[in-house]
């Protein structure tokens, strides 16, 4: 590191100098910037990860602000990615972030070359759309890790670092293990929690929430979820295991 040596020296004190250097080469991938891949975007951001992809189509709104790192009323309205690449120019400069305002499905995976990638994390929702990130990713030789259920828990220390087919509990990894195995995936790293999903406090807007299958969730949960996730990544691209 040159310019920002001084920024990131308590960090070279445990990884070293060779290993800052190998993120500081690296590029990333985080597709959904929400409450579990912000708070990994961040991590990575401030372990000097040289270029980061940001994938997401949503904007910040005001349901957010319980627990997204990028949700504050001054960015109430910005598209996430372009709120999360804001953040993290004014953490670190020289970080080369690519914002893409995209709604990552089958339909708009073309639009990215995985194999510029040297990792790509999965924090998205929609299963179309996590099996298209993973199946391009285990096609271009590129790692992956994959995020499971959030919301619905109150358990931090619940979570998990597991390949996939070693998953119990929950019913999105369930999804998850049924989809890669029809495909023939014969590994996948995931982050997944053993908790069983509490079921929400009654509201008026149950109803609401029930028809659109709205999950609960608070700001200690996805948060640690998406620092495990980019931990995991940290240390395989640093060479730390």
């Amino acid at each position: 590191m040159q310019a920002n040596q001084e920024q990131f020296s308590r960090t070279e004190r445990i990884f070293g100098a060779e290993a800052m250097e190998r993120l500081h080469h690296s590029r990333v991938a985080v597709f959904g910037i929400g409450g579990v891949g912000g708070y990994a975007v961040e991590a990575l951001a401030r372990s000097g990860v040289g270029t980061l992809d940001l994938i997401d189509n949503d904007t910040v709104c005001l349901s957010n602000l319980n627990r997204q790192i990028i949700a504050l009323h001054s960015t109430v309205g910005q598209y996430k990615v372009d709120a999360a690449a804001a953040r993290i120019r004014d953490i670190c400069p020289e970080t080369v972030v690519n914002a893409h305002r995209c709604f990552f499905l089958p339909e708009t995976a073309d639009q990215f070359d995985f194999a510029q990638y040297d990792y790509v994390i999965d924090a998205i929702d929609t299963v179309k759309g996590k099996i298209e990130i993973i199946m391009r990713a285990k096609a271009a030789g590129v790692p992956v890790i994959s995020s499971m259920g959030a919301g619905n828990k109150l358990d931090p220390s619940a979570f998990r670092v597991a390949d996939i087919y070693k998953t119990k509990v929950c019913p999105l990894a369930r999804v998850m293990r049924y989809e890669m195995r029809k495909r023939g995936v014969k590994s996948l790293k995931v982050v997944y929690s053993e908790e069983l999903p509490v079921t929400p406090a009654a509201s008026a807007e149950d109803a609401e929430s029930a028809r659109r299958s709205i999950p609960g969730s608070t700001a200690f949960v996805p948060s640690v979820a998406g620092l495990i996730l980019a931990g995991e990544v940290i240390r395989d691209l640093a060479g730390l295991r």
